[in-house]
């Protein structure tokens, strides 16, 4: 029977939360599901229903200069600063389902200047490029092609737009018979007509530059017909409606006008007072919306100049919107902000049939955070721990979910794994440290506003409100936590704990002082400190409650951590051992498992040397010092206790995060590391634990949120059955080798890969005593196995002929099977031979042969030493038996029973 593997900790990669826009373009497709973003220099599709990544396009190690998906989603166009333009094609998987296939069509060297600024035209056939030499191309899509170029502005082409105008039948006829007299293969061009009655629809191409000018360009004459000068600065979108005949654009010098498509004048100049970032229609021409360096849709009605929205208040200049999405068919915006956060804005408001003269802001029912920044802290929230909140390196805190979405749901629901939920505003500088209590419903924030704030969420009804503001502190905090005790199963703070805040909370500061904040009762002029008391020399890095409720204890940046009552505040113990300020402390839960420790229990702290301290809290003395990281220990996390039978030794786990971007798990009962696990590519600042299941979230300075799956079970009863199975396998193989049975010996030595005892049985097949007649092994059923071998058994025996010729003592048994297996195969099967799996090699099969031809080589130039070493003592023997009247006597010594020659001197 096999013995028990060891048990080992094993923790797997289950899901992944990843950035899908950095920063730069994006671009949407005409159903709104996927989305094309820039991450850095390469380029990702994204589907905005589920959040799962659909490609990745690696970029050519320049920047991305301008990105497209055309409105079918069947191609993609990206411009990088090395001055090219690559266009993809996009299908779907045939081999992964809900991803897309990406071919690279074609590389073309649009512009003498990078490309700025792209734009589809409706039917997906059509890119127009602006490059920064300030001329304008238009592109077949499909045959990689120039159709137009055009020359005209003085400086950055910033806006292009495709759209259509009527053209009265008169124009038309004219047209065509100056089309007669001209060679029809020059009229292949980008032009649709579509003949409506007395009119037909022409394609236009308007562009914007730096220098405040809008062209307007006629695909079908290949000229510039109108010039727009009105704005004084780069000019940032532009639109069309046909309903209203009317180009809108929108400039940085704060203003949208209005252009009639008949003449070409200005109707209209709105005063818009921001920056002009993107512009366009809605609802048939009749309104207007914009977005800027405000952060806000603004919007306009196309026969006025007065805004139809309330005042807004400017936001920050994080909030700025770079671009807005949408197509007609879609019933919302999508605003692109420069915090790469995309925000979905309702146009269900604007479906009355009476619009009133003022509008609310339009409401934003979906946000999705196109990068977490540097992932700060994070926290398991709400009743069931289906939601995560996060501290992002901002102000406020992002709420996600952690729940799969459910077949069928559509693109405006957006509920999937990752997916923002809500965000926690009111915190007014970056917030550093969060807690949250064993409800999961209290979460509690500090900033560097000197402020902590206390939150109350309740997911079900949607309601996530900010429940009291603690103001104090001098300086900012950097530590703050909450009780974590369970209340009684039959008291009303257990059965109702959205009613019940929790009793206290700590916070500490960079002003060197802790402070109790008593909040059982909710105080209408705002809550007051217990006690503040002045905590360590430096600032204070981590705050944690034992599981009581009657101690808490500080770590600070002058390498102690200090344990204090949570009753009255006094110092109970200092703990003092690390070289380096104290980043990271936890107590350990109640049914810890620690040699040393007692009732009192145990606390872990990391620190900036690297290390990892566990203390008694019965004489606060160092029990272990865990050692493996190679940066400072910047996070600590007690995994619950959870052992899988009464074989399993190990002591109570403790996960810790540092800046070398590891995890490591750690058996505190033997000072061992248990697992490492690596999948940041920066510090790792948070780290937290499931109560129940064990599993870890970590999040770091990559924007990358992990999350690990305890799999230490499966990976046990795995190992413990393949060793199993090994062992009766082994058991076979050694019953079918004492009973002759070669065939099926030697077939179960292959699937096993065992060398040592596949080379004994060829071995005895070699050197039998009584082979049969013209068998080229030894034994006629040992040919009919090597020479019925399947391609990977081939493969590996030759692998093991390669190994077995490069031993003297071993290779005369490889040859006698190498040349078996030469003798029994065509060359060209053993030339079609590949590698299969993990069979221990690197390179093809040429290698191996290389190498059995190599030292097949070597052996015979032995061999024929050895002859040529034989005539020479031959040689010798008969030269003394004359100079030395040497008698020698050989023949008849076999008779002796001496079984080789004898020479004798006398």
């Amino acid at each position: 029977m096999a013995q028990r593997h060891t048990i080992r900790t094993t923790y797997e990669i289950s899901r992944t939360v990843q950035p899908i826009y950095s920063g730069g373009g994006v671009s949407l497709s005409e159903d709104g599901r996927i989305l094309a973003a820039c991450l850095g220099e390469d380029a990702l599709l994204t589907d905005l229903a589920t959040g799962k990544e659909l490609a990745r396009i690696e970029g050519d190690g320049e920047v991305i200069t301008a990105i497209a998906l055309t409105p079918s989603a069947s191609h993609l166009i990206l411009c990088s600063r090395s001055m090219s333009m690559r266009v993809f094609a996009l299908s779907p998987s045939e081999v992964e389902p809900d991803t897309i296939e990406v071919d690279l069509q074609r590389t073309l060297k649009p512009h003498a200047a990078p490309v700025v600024t792209l734009a589809v035209d409706s039917t997906s056939t059509l890119v127009a490029t602006g490059g920064a030499d300030g001329t304008v191309k238009v592109w077949d899509i499909r045959a990689g092609y120039t159709t137009h170029t055009f020359h005209g502005h003085g400086g950055i082409v910033s806006a292009l737009h495709f759209f259509q105008v009527e053209v009265s039948q008169e124009d038309v006829a004219e047209k065509n018979k100056k089309r007669k007299r001209r060679n029809p293969k020059q009229e292949e061009d980008a032009s649709v007509e579509l003949s409506t009655g007395g009119s037909s629809l022409e394609y236009r191409l308007a562009s914007g530059a730096e220098d405040g000018k809008i062209r307007i360009w006629n695909l079908h004459k290949r000229n510039s017909i109108a010039v727009l000068n009105s704005h004084v600065s780069v000019v940032r979108k532009l639109d069309f409606s046909k309903e209203q005949n009317t180009l809108v654009s929108g400039s940085r010098d704060k203003t949208l006008i209005l252009w009639d498509a008949q003449t070409w004048k200005a109707k209209r100049t709105i005063a818009a007072l921001e920056g002009i970032e993107s512009t366009g229609f809605i609802r048939g021409g009749q309104i207007i919306y914009s977005g800027g360096e405000n952060g806000r849709i603004r919007l306009w009605p196309a026969t006025s100049g007065e805004e139809l929205t309330r005042e807004q208040q400017p936001g920050l200049e994080t909030d700025a919107i770079i671009d807005v999405l949408h197509y007609a068919s879609l019933p919302y915006l999508v605003s692109v902000h420069a915090d790469q956060v995309l925000n979905f804005h309702s146009l269900k408001p604007l479906d009355l049939p009476y619009l009133p003269e003022t509008q609310d802001p339009l409401p934003i029912f979906r946000r999705v955070s196109g990068t977490h920044d540097e992932v700060i802290d994070l926290a398991y929230v709400g009743s069931d721990k289906s939601l995560l909140a996060l501290n992002t390196n901002s102000e406020d805190i992002r709420i996600v979910s952690l729940k799969s979405s459910e077949p069928g749901e559509n693109i405006v629901e957006g509920k999937y794994f990752g997916a923002d939920v809500a965000l926690l505003q009111g915190h007014e500088e970056i917030i550093i440290c969060l807690d949250v209590d064993w409800s999961g419903h209290w979460l509690v924030t500090g900033a560097k506003d000197n402020t902590a704030r206390l939150w109350r969420l309740d997911p079900d009804n949607d309601s996530y409100i900010c429940y009291a503001v603690l103001t104090g502190h001098a300086e900012s905090l950097g530590a703050i936590a909450l009780p974590h005790a369970i209340p009684p199963q039959s008291s009303p703070a257990f059965t109702d704990p959205l009613s019940h805040p929790p009793e206290f909370l700590v916070t500490g500061s960079q002003d060197r002082t802790v402070k109790r904040w008593d909040i059982k009762k909710r105080a209408t002029k705002g809550l007051r400190a217990k006690y503040t008391r002045k905590a360590h020399d430096k600032d204070i890095n981590a705050i944690d409650i034992d599981p009581s409720g009657t101690l808490f204890a500080s770590a600070s940046q002058d390498r102690t951590v200090k344990i204090f009552s949570a009753a009255e505040g006094d110092a109970q113990g200092i703990l003092r051992g690390h070289k380096r300020g104290v980043w990271a402390v936890k107590f350990a839960p109640k049914d810890s498992q620690v040699p040393g420790s007692n009732n009192k229990g145990i606390i872990a702290t990391g620190s900036g040397d690297k290390t990892v301290k566990i203390w008694s809290l019965s004489d606060y003395t160092c029990l272990l010092t865990l050692e493996g990281h190679s940066n400072s220990v910047l996070k600590l996390a007690w995994i619950p206790y959870r052992p899988i039978d009464a074989r399993d030794r190990r002591g109570s786990q403790l996960a810790s995060a540092a800046g070398d971007g590891l995890v490591k798990v750690w058996d505190t009962a033997s000072g061992e590391t248990m697992s490492t696990l690596d999948n940041h590519t920066d510090r790792v600042w948070a780290l937290t634990a499931h109560p129940t299941s064990g599993a870890l979230i970590s999040g770091g300075g990559d924007s990358v949120i992990t999350f690990w799956e305890d799999t230490t079970s499966s990976t046990l009863e795995a190992a413990t059955t393949a060793e199993t199975e090994r062992v009766e396998l082994d058991q076979q193989l050694q019953n079918y080798a004492y009973s002759g049975n070669y065939r099926e010996a030697i077939t179960l030595a292959l699937q096993m890969d065992q060398p040592g005892r596949l080379f004994a049985l060829f071995k005895s097949v070699a050197e039998t005593e009584a082979p049969d007649r013209e068998s080229m092994t030894g034994l006629t059923a040992v040919d009919e196995v090597v020479t019925h071998l399947s391609d990977e058994q081939l493969y590996t025996l030759l692998l093991r002929l390669r190994d077995w010729n490069t031993n003297v003592k071993t290779a005369p048994v490889a040859q006698k099977i190498l040349w078996t297996v030469v003798k029994s195969y065509p060359a060209a099967r053993l030339a079609s031979l590949k590698p299969h799996g993990k069979v221990g090699t690197k390179g093809s099969l040429k290698d191996v042969l290389d190498a059995i031809k190599a030292y097949s080589d070597r052996h015979y130039r032995r061999i024929e030493e050895l002859v040529d070493e034989s005539y020479l003592l031959d040689f010798t023997l008969r030269e003394m038996d004359e100079i030395a009247n040497v008698r020698a006597i050989t023949n008849g010594a076999d008779r002796l029973g001496l079984g080789k020659d004898v020479v004798m001197v006398d």
